[in-house]
């Protein structure tokens, strides 16, 4: 099996409702996202020209959608902001209806490249870093 990882990296701020910790309060991560993908691997000794399972332009083409979603944004829950309404008005925010810790915004990532991959590629291993030495990870099954 051949696997591809692309490395992409976002600003994001976020706060955590119903934790009874530092997280409740609105902070920020300098997030590093790994995104590996598999596609089907060739029956002989090498891949047919031009070569490739997939371009890295392809799958750094997917992760727009996550670059324009997550960088430089306050991510808050429905349920955060009906606590905290005057929130609601800063230009960058983005509301989910769940709470945006790691595993959540790593299992809406995931949603994002299922949708934007090329359909003879998926998504098999993602890591995503929200510091450097803390991290969430989705295996395929």
């Amino acid at each position: 099996m051949i696997r591809l990882t692309k490395v992409f990296h976002f600003e994001t701020a976020h706060a955590i409702h119903g934790y009874d910790g530092k997280c409740k309060n609105i902070h920020g991560h300098s997030y590093e996202l790994h995104v590996t993908i598999c596609g089907e691997t060739p029956k002989t000794d090498f891949i047919p020209a031009p070569g490739f399972i997939v371009d890295f332009k392809e799958i750094k083409q997917a992760g727009q959608e996550v670059l324009q979603l997550m960088d430089h944004k306050i991510v808050l829950s429905e349920t955060y902001l009906t606590m905290h309404p005057e929130l609601k008005l800063h230009e960058n925010l983005v509301i989910w209806d769940y709470e945006p810790t790691a595993e959540n915004i790593l299992l809406h990532i995931k949603r994002i490249f299922d949708r934007n991959l090329p359909a003879t590629v998926k998504p098999v291993h993602l890591k995503l870093y929200e510091t450097k030495d803390s991290y969430a990870e989705w295996l395929a099954d």
